[in-house]
């Protein structure tokens, strides 16, 4: 059997996957068989498009459970470190500026499971967290990225 992917979180990372967990399982899995016995009420399932849409959704949410549970077991922790704000490690918040023109941007970089680029937490797995990792503050990176190359110097490791 093949060694399944290590997720990283924060703490609050899991536990709001914990919580999402416990929401599909406990309300969102009774609201979808509600759906589907009502649907049911409705007669001939062979042209049910509620019926389909209901099952659809079931098949959703036990996906998603599916899911959160196999992340939640291969869960690994970020530890904060708080000693070294000179490199970008997971669980930090890095500020750089692109170059030349000197707009600044600040990411946290997390595990998969819990990036939001609107928040401002980015992917270990994406280009930019991927060029940034290792790297120090002062040094200038290229980022490779979909729309083209960018360079940035790092100001400030948190």
């Amino acid at each position: 059997m093949a060694e399944e992917k290590q997720h990283y979180m924060t703490e609050e990372g899991k536990h709001k996957l914990e919580e999402e967990l416990n929401y599909l399982k406990t309300e969102r899995r009774q609201e979808v068989v509600e759906r589907i016995k009502i649907a049911r009420s409705f007669g001939d399932l062979s042209e049910n498009s509620e019926y389909d849409a209901a099952k659809d959704e079931q098949a959703f949410v036990e996906g998603r459970i599916n899911q959160i549970e196999k992340m939640l077991k291969n869960a690994v922790i970020i530890e904060e470190d708080s000693s070294n704000n000179t490199e970008v490690a997971l669980g930090k918040s890095v500020r750089f500026k692109e170059l030349p023109d000197g707009e600044e941007e600040v990411y946290t970089i997390v595990g998969s499971a819990e990036s939001d680029p609107l928040e401002g937490k980015i992917s270990n797995d994406s280009p930019m967290a991927q060029s940034l990792l290792g790297r120090k503050v002062g040094e200038e990176v290229t980022v490779n990225t979909p729309g083209g190359d960018i360079d940035v110097e790092i100001i400030e490791v948190n």
